[in-house]
């Protein structure tokens, strides 16, 4: 039986409120909270699971609700928010009328699969959620191997990383770890380390990136650290012809991505 809930004071309105606004609360609880459509569908699919599946019915049907969570979700507790209690805890007003709460579930590297042609993208000290969230999509559009984080600066299930990955941060694998450990896990798995570095002199597309590959990334501010570049394979940039010298991390992300999928014939 569906619980309703009608007043902003109920101590599940307020819990999520904390949720919400709190990454250390949700790290320390390993929870997450999942907000709109596409997002819950696409994690649906990824394999999901949610504790609690809250919806507005003047928004959207509870069957429309049952069929976007799926057959493995069928059991969750669901919750009827008014419409005035559904928008106190809505992070934006497009979410068509769905939120749920999910346990999240940390991997670690020897979880990721290396294939003779795994193709990784790995980010430095990442601290902006929207540029992890477009990283997220990109990665699943291209059906890479798995994100590596090295030394996050940020919640990789901050609402906003959800909202900006439209959920892809749940289909794609990540893994968060020291560089020290990252450099040694894709030496020991002989992956070939590009580094995307200002100074290099190669450019990314005169470059084979077919085979084993990890694309290293650093923050726009400050690029990649010396660790990284002294231990790159191979240096490579991006072609700058005007005045800027280089591109939002979640670009040159894709550009380059999309770059060793070409080479790959696009076939995963």
């Amino acid at each position: 039986m569906n619980i309703k809930i009608s007043s902003n004071k109920n101590d599940l309105i307020k819990d999520i409120s904390t949720i919400q606004s709190k990454s250390k609360e949700r790290r320390l609880r390993n929870i997450t909270m999942i907000e709109g459509v596409k997002e819950v569908s696409i994690a649906a699919k990824a394999g999901v699971y949610f504790d609690k599946v809250l919806f507005c019915p003047e928004i959207i049907l509870e069957s429309e609700v049952k069929s976007i969570i799926g057959i493995r979700n069928a059991q969750v507790q669901l919750y009827e928010l008014t419409q005035e209690v559904f928008s106190k805890i809505s992070y934006r007003e497009t979410t068509g009328g769905i939120i749920c709460i999910a346990k999240t579930k940390e991997k670690i590297l020897d979880d990721l699969e290396i294939g003779d042609n795994s193709l990784f993208i790995v980010l430095e000290s990442v601290e902006k959620p929207g540029n992890l969230g477009a990283i997220c999509r990109i990665a699943d559009a291209a059906k890479v191997s798995g994100i590596i984080i090295c030394d996050p600066l940020t919640d990789i299930y901050n609402p906003n990383t959800v909202r900006a990955s439209l959920g892809c941060v749940f289909s794609v694998d990540i893994v968060t770890s020291a560089t020290d450990n990252v450099i040694k896990w894709l030496r020991d798995k002989n992956v070939n380390i590009f580094a995307a570095e200002l100074k290099a002199s190669e450019y990314y597309h005169k470059i084979n990136l077919y085979g084993k590959t990890a694309l290293v990334f650093g923050t726009e501010a400050t690029g990649l650290t010396k660790k990284w570049v002294d231990n790159a394979d191979f240096r490579i940039k991006i072609p700058m012809s005007g005045e800027i010298d280089s591109l939002n991390v979640s670009v040159s992300v894709a550009i380059m991505v999309f770059e060793a999928m070409r080479q790959r014939d696009f076939l995963v």
